[in-house]
């Protein structure tokens, strides 16, 4: 049986849940994600794909919520990855409920892009730092010749090195000089193991 709530304990009550979806959004506007290379991430990432988002969905795992997109995957750069691949990140929206963080990036059904892979537990995948592991792939229709724009281009992200936040990231790379990039990334970090 449900009891009626008097004035105060339903300001009391009001008040925990404000607080509680405050000191959440707080933490998820905390995301602070440490500038990487192309190397860097070339060394981290266990597979380096072009691919085409094909869906998305959302769901709960572990209790926390789990925004998951299915890509074909076009060509692999690194890794031995091909037909459909599933990659994992942390928010989504599940029902009334979203779960939102900062650095954490988002997929349109057939937008292509390029993405830094690291393989999650669950035998799918992550992106490696999240947004500046993902590369927005733009094709000029006049030319038809193809850039690459990092997402972090436009997120701050912390360099080390000056001790600030800048928001820093690759515009507009010619596809094939970004490839050239990867590659030569990979080489020298065969280079080095050897």
């Amino acid at each position: 049986m449900m009891r009626k709530m008097n004035g105060s304990r339903r300001m009391s009550f009001v008040f925990r849940w404000v607080a509680l979806l405050l000191a959440v959004g707080g933490a998820a506007k905390a995301t602070t994600l440490a500038r990487m290379s192309v190397a860097q991430m070339s060394h981290a990432a266990q597979a380096i794909v072009r691919a085409r988002c094909v869906e998305n969905s959302a769901g709960w795992d572990a209790g926390e919520i789990w925004t998951f997109t299915s890509f074909q995957v076009q060509e692999a750069w690194q890794g031995s990855v091909s037909g459909r691949i599933r990659v994992r990140l942390l928010g989504g929206r599940v029902g009334n409920l979203t779960s939102s963080v900062s650095g954490v990036p988002r997929f349109r059904s057939g937008e292509e892009v390029v993405l830094f892979l690291e393989r999650t537990p669950r035998d799918d995948f992550s992106i490696v730092s999240w947004e500046q592991g993902t590369f927005r792939i733009r094709r000029e229709a006049a030319t038809d010749s193809e850039s690459v724009t990092q997402d972090s281009a436009s997120f701050a992200t912390f360099d080390p090195a000056t001790r600030l936040f800048e928001a820093a990231g690759i515009r507009n790379l010619p596809m094939e000089t970004f490839r050239a990039r990867v590659y030569a990334a990979m080489s020298a970090e065969t280079r080095r193991k050897q």
